[in-house]
């Protein structure tokens, strides 16, 4: 009962603050600028709002204060280090949208900037959880219900570089109206129900608050979307989602539960890779996945509902894969 309230709490928080941010935006004209090598069709969303994500941003930070303070006062933290590492990732990504608003064209922070300041915050997140003792070296195995012992330094570089890749993985995914925010909440219901079933309360409790941010920006970002969650939100939401494997001490389980993020990313390394080696010829009509799909004819509804739905199924998957692990 207590996470369906945090997740209820948090969608109604969301979608209040849209209703103050949404037009706020559109007053300080933090539009969009759309890729000019990316489908023509979407000039047309050129100028739509961006920085969204601190709709659920907010709404997420209301739910986990007010829900999780008892948690608190009893000395557990994790929901607040889930959220403080979530909001790292979201500051870098509203950095770069507000260099992007400034110059009024899709560039903002450099490559080599966004990965340094994610690996510093990855590595920084990690230490915290390996000095509170929530993270072990130990890489369970999902579905084999078996640990791979590591070497912490081994075990340290495996996971800064899964945190950054997972983060970036969801910023690729965020192409078309609503897919990030919607492949995104089978995810958060898997952790919810981690948390819920196996005695993480906290953990839960940040997962259901996703969950219900997630719900609440999709009445503005469900196409023909009103606003976009921007680098601000899907570098927030990356960052809370691989935040919540490690916290859980399971990071292989972003395999089976980020298959989309996973998918959209390899296509996009397969067709750049692929350019090269043969001077200029494509496997995807156009990359990442979403667009080759565009290309093909499917609508963004169309998308984003088989997308979630594949989304939906590994997540359900992935929840047998751990179930011995957690058996009480």
């Amino acid at each position: 009962m207590k996470l369906i309230i945090t997740c209820i709490l948090s969608f109604a928080a969301t979608a209040l603050i849209g209703r103050v941010l949404l037009p706020a935006l559109r007053r300080l004209k933090a539009g969009q600028s759309i890729r000019e090598d990316g489908p023509t069709w979407h000039m047309g969303k050129s100028g739509t709002p961006t920085m969204g994500g601190l709709m659920f941003i907010g709404g997420i930070t209301a739910a986990v204060l007010v829900m999780g303070w008892s948690g608190m006062l009893a000395g557990d933290l994790s929901h607040i280090y889930i959220l403080l590492f979530g909001a790292i990732f979201g500051l870098i990504g509203f950095l770069d949208d507000y260099e992007k608003v400034k110059k009024k064209q899709n560039l903002g922070l450099t490559a080599l900037q966004k990965f340094l300041l994610q690996l510093a915050a990855a590595i920084a997140f990690l230490c915290l959880l390996r000095y509170e003792g929530s993270l072990t070296p130990n890489l369970y195995i999902p579905f084999f219900g078996t640990s791979v012992i590591l070497p912490w330094a081994v075990y340290l570089v495996f996971a800064a570089f899964v945190i950054v890749g997972t983060v970036n993985a969801v910023n690729i995914t965020d192409g078309i109206d609503g897919l990030a925010s919607s492949v995104s909440v089978p995810v958060a219901l898997f952790f919810a129900v981690i948390g819920a079933r196996f005695a993480m309360e906290q953990v839960g409790i940040f997962a259901a608050a996703l969950l219900g941010g997630l719900l609440g920006f999709l009445i503005y970002n469900f196409h023909p979307a009103k606003v976009f969650m921007g680098d601000t939100g899907s570098l927030f939401l990356g960052g809370c989602i691989a935040a919540l494997a490690f916290a859980s001490d399971m990071p292989l389980i972003l395999i089976p539960v980020g298959i989309v993020y996973i998918c959209e990313t390899l296509s996009d390394i397969i067709q750049v890779a692929y350019f090269k080696m043969t001077h200029g010829k494509r496997i995807f009509k156009m990359a990442p996945l979403h667009h080759h799909f565009e290309m093909c004819g499917w609508s963004e509804v169309k998308l984003v509902a088989v997308f979630t739905t594949v989304s939906a199924v590994f997540c359900a998957l992935a929840l047998l894969g751990v179930w011995e692990r957690f058996s009480v």
